[in-house]
């Protein structure tokens, strides 16, 4: 992922929590917006309530970012690019990679779910 597709200002996460749809799952909680450039950018967040130590916190951050990366094709699919925060969950560290893929992957078809219901509701067709 280029830089530029990475979020890193304490005010570019804010925005997002603060205005930003949640989806929750059972190994990560998502934060999504629609932003104003031209791709989706990405920022992830580890406390210390994951892991008490920085292994565990960055393994879980690895495995998110490299979910976000393989579901590229996923998220080409939506409509408009988003700005996600990805706030990891403790029962993410005892998984392999193949569970936070499947997790992300649902949490994009409930964001595209949730652009076409918005279109309908907005009198706009398909």
């Amino acid at each position: 992922m280029p830089r530029s597709a990475n979020l890193k200002k304490s005010s570019e996460f804010r925005v997002v929590y603060e205005s930003g749809r949640r989806y929750d799952g059972l190994l990560m909680t998502a934060f999504v917006i629609p932003n104003r450039t031209s791709q989706h950018r990405l920022g992830i967040t580890a406390s210390r309530k994951v892991s008490r130590n920085a292994v565990g916190r960055n393994r879980v951050k690895r495995l998110l970012r490299e979910s976000f990366r393989l579901s590229e094709a996923d998220l080409k699919g939506l409509r408009q690019p988003y700005d996600w925060v990805l706030n990891a969950r403790g029962a993410l560290l005892g998984v392999k990679m193949a569970a936070p893929l499947d997790e992300f992957q649902k949490i994009v078809e409930r964001v595209a779910r949730d652009e076409r219901e918005a279109r309908l509701r907005d009198g706009c067709e398909d």
